[in-house]
């Protein structure tokens, strides 16, 4: 098992652990969000909020962000209107792309669905490094939203 698949297996446990249902789920995505970006020291990592027609910017971790992002607009808007998972291995070649820090080079959204299969939250994290993220970010990040459906 490589260091990458060992760094998501205690990632996965350790947000297990930590999910509590009877604290607000800012709190719980702030941990996660912390987690996240501790355990791969990536530039940004947060949570936006689907409300109506628009992703409000929730728990997260980083430097200061974009805090409303019209649904279809940027990467986040574009996962959350195709209900699906986006890696950007260049921003400056993804065409709309919103930039929230010059300093973000690559991206990977995933949306995050409630038990009733809406999407609630938007999982967004940046590297300040092109083709950062792949196929396996992916599926591991997807499992964290199993993880934290009771909260959703």
């Amino acid at each position: 098992m490589d260091s990458d698949s060992l760094t998501y297996k205690k990632l996965i446990q350790d947000i297990g652990n930590i999910i509590d249902p009877s604290i607000p789920t800012h709190t719980n995505l702030g941990n996660v969000s912390a987690l996240i970006k501790s355990r791969f020291n990536w530039f940004w990592v947060g949570f936006y909020k689907a409300e109506k027609s628009e992703l409000i910017l929730n728990a997260f971790q980083g430097p200061a962000a974009c805090v409303r992002i019209p649904k279809g607009n940027g990467v986040c808007g574009k996962a959350w209107s195709e209900n699906k998972s986006i890696i950007v291995e260049d921003v400056d070649l993804f065409e709309g792309h919103i930039s929230c820090n010059p300093a973000s080079r690559s991206e990977i959204v995933i949306p995050f669905k409630n038990s009733n299969d809406e999407i609630v939250y938007v999982l967004d994290i940046d590297h300040d490094q092109k083709n950062a993220f792949n196929k396996i970010d992916e599926m591991n990040l997807k499992t964290i939203n199993k993880l934290i459906v009771p909260i959703l």
